[in-house]
Formats: C-alpha cells, structure tokens, sequence
C-alpha cells in the first residue's frame, strides 16, 4: 500500500473501522465501501497479511489504508489516530469494532484477574478512548460546518445482556460498551452526531469456529426464529443503513441483528 499523505482532505465520507479486515469488521468494510465511503482500516495484523483483503476493497472505488496498532495501548492508539487524520484529514463515521473473547473459558467463579483485564482493555477500554479522541474531533468540525456529517457506531454483542457464566469477562466488557454508547449519545446529542449501539447475535466468524458445531445443533432446535447463522454482512448491512442516515432520529439506540434470538417465547 503507498505511503500516508499529509494533509489530505479525501472529497468522499471516510470510515475509521476497527478490526476491520476480518470477520463482522470485513463484512462493515465490505458495506460501507460499496456505499462509497474511504476507508481507514485497524488491526493487529502485519499489513502484508490483509494486502489481498485492502485490494478487494478498493476495487469498489474506495480508497483504503491499513492502520496496525493495539487500541488497547495510548501510544499505538494516538499514532494509529495520527496516521489517519494524516492520510484523509478527518473522518465521518467511527465504527468501534474490534473485540477478543477470554483465551480461556473459565466459570465465573474462576475467572482470573490476567483474562480480565486483556478483555476489558481491548472490548472496552481501546473503544472508550479512542471514541474521546474521535469526537473531540467530529466536535470542530460540526463548529466549523455544521453540515458536516458525523457519527459513531459500536459493534456490541447479545452478551451485553445475555449471561454467559463461562465468558463474564466478554459478557462484562460489552454491558460497558451499552452504557458507552448511551454516555455518548448524551454528550454528542445536541451536536447532531448520532451514536448507536449493534448486537450481532451467533455469527459466523473466526471467533465462532471452535463451536460451529455446537451451534449449528442449537439453532436447528430453534435458538433463533430464522433458523440459520448470522453472517458477517449482516452486520454490514444494518451498518450501511445507519451510515446513509435512515435512522437519524434515533441516536442511542440499539439495533439487533440476532434473527429473533432474543424475542422472549413462552
């Protein structure tokens, strides 16, 4: 990929997307550059391992850069930050995406203080701070445009109010990311900057593999009223919808995307 320019104002709406180049992130980058957007990609990967993936996207027309970093440090937050404002000179939409489940599944009861910590850093406290710095941001720009489209969207999870005894760290971590989105949508409310939250319910990602089979049984019994796995473009889509703008009036919100799993049944 060329190197970063400096001081650049792209004419198009740019997307900042965490975690980005695989799984729910691909399938966002995937919608959002088919609705015309540059997109700024983060994740932990080597760049030359999602050069096929920044090339695929760009054939939709999009510009796409690659920016590595933990979002989870202040360091490598405030320079993946840097480089983009750097390449594109502002940004449109903030989708906080990139998350981890615990490396162990413990019982709650068991759940150690390492597990954690890693979890929270990345699923809640790398999007908390990183949303800081991106409002501030989308802030100025309202004050000298206030055209100026902006908005955040946070990736969340059903954990965020369905327990899961063996992953209370996850669970934990997404109720944050419900009350972040909230604490934002207040602050940014009279500003015109929506922020809404998504719960993707079982999705077929990386992060799924090792229990496809599991799951695969369970939605044939009827764990979800469509009876099929989400997928990754799913997300993308209710994604997209927001981004043009069809829910305007309904910052703090959040949107299921679980195929019913969470309607209440008797």
């Amino acid at each position: 990929m060329p190197e970063p320019k400096k001081s650049k104002i792209s004419m198009k709406k740019i997307a900042l997307i965490t975690g980005g180049t695989r799984g729910i992130g691909l399938g966002i980058s995937q919608s959002l550059a088919r609705e015309g957007f540059d997109l700024a990609l983060n994740g932990l990967r080597a760049e030359n391992e999602v050069l096929e993936v920044l090339d695929e996207l760009a054939k939709d027309g999009s510009e796409v850069i690659y920016c590595r970093g933990n979002l989870a440090d202040q360091r490598e937050r405030s320079r993946v930050w840097k480089q983009v404002l750097d390449h594109f000179g502002s940004v449109n939409l903030l989708v906080n995406n990139a998350g981890m489940a615990p490396r162990v599944r413990f019982d709650v009861l068991d759940t150690s203080e390492e597990s954690y910590r890693e979890v929270m850093d990345v699923n809640l406290s790398g999007p908390l701070f990183l949303s800081q710095l991106v409002a501030k941001h989308m802030l100025k720009q309202k004050q000298s445009d206030s055209e100026f489209s902006a908005s955040i969207v946070n990736i969340s999870s059903i954990s965020a109010s369905l327990a899961s005894v063996n992953r209370a760290e996850y669970c934990i971590s997404k109720a944050g990311m419900s009350m972040m989105t909230q604490l934002f949508a207040v602050r940014l409310g009279e500003y015109d900057i929506p922020v809404y939250e998504i719960r993707p319910g079982v999705t077929r990602t990386d992060m799924t593999a090792g229990v496809s089979e599991k799951y695969d049984q369970m939605i044939g019994e009827g764990l979800t009223l469509q009876r099929r796995w989400g997928m990754p473009e799913d997300v993308g889509r209710a994604v997209a919808s927001l981004a043009r703008g069809e829910l305007a009036y309904s910052t703090g919100q959040v949107l299921l995307i679980d195929g019913g799993m969470t309607v209440g049944r008797l």
